[in-house]
């Protein structure tokens, strides 16, 4: 999949990691506090350490980016080091952690809108599916549609690339669909995952299969109305 990196909201650049399984806008962000300015020798350190993660993770190096960025937030605990601490959560696939990472950025930060693009590729890929939280954050995006439209691109492309029965990727794939309100199409994927055994799926197979239902009642009822 691709992460986008997204560098003062300036420019974007298209990074490949095949192990992971989510379109991530990461919006790494280095200070914008002039060493030489910064009078505060704990405010130094929390910046040298967010700049340093930044660089080792473009390098590849998530476990020393995720130290840096842990220490960047216990110094100083500001929306841009939580938002990078969560990137590099989300890489070692620990989705808990990113979640709070990025949750909490937004409580600093509330119309980050790659702090919710992040939290609702968090809430889709983790192990417990929510794709109902997934959607509450990407309308906080301005572009949901669009962001919407690159986590179902992105899951297609590594299903047609890896196994096809692949029960996660399936699964996933369902749950973006499901947040997106592609019910049909949901309701293939999470039977298709439950028939190769994620068994959490039966849940979201009744669900999907009620708004289903709903919309046709709805459907039939404005037609008899007419």
């Amino acid at each position: 999949m691709y992460l986008y990196c997204v560098y003062g909201g300036v420019s974007s650049v298209e990074t490949n990691y095949s192990s992971f399984r989510a379109k991530i806008s990461s919006g790494w962000a280095t200070s914008t506090t002039n060493h030489s300015s910064t009078s505060d020798p704990a405010e130094a350190e929390a910046v040298q350490c967010l700049e340093c993660g930044t660089q080792k993770l473009e390098e590849g190096d998530v476990q020393a980016a995720k130290a840096l960025y842990k220490r960047s937030v216990e110094i100083r605990r500001n929306a841009s080091s939580l938002f990078n601490l969560g990137v590099t959560h989300y890489h070692l696939k620990e989705f808990d952690e990113a979640i709070a990472s990025w949750k909490e950025s937004i409580a600093l930060q509330p119309t980050s809108p790659d702090a919710h693009t992040n939290l609702a590729s968090a809430y889709i890929i983790s192990p417990v599916s929510r794709p109902d939280l997934a959607l509450h954050h990407l309308k906080h995006v301005k572009y949901r549609f669009i962001v919407s439209q690159q986590l179902i691109k992105s899951h297609n492309s590594i299903a047609a690339s890896l196994s096809p029965d692949d029960p996660e990727i399936a699964f996933n794939l369902a749950a973006v669909l499901e947040a997106t309100g592609r019910l049909e199409e949901a309701l293939v994927h999470y039977k298709r995952s439950e028939e190769h055994g994620v068994e959490r799926a039966a849940m979201h197979i009744r669900n999907v299969s009620a708004k289903i239902l709903g919309q046709k009642a709805k459907k039939v009822e404005g037609t008899s109305e007419a």
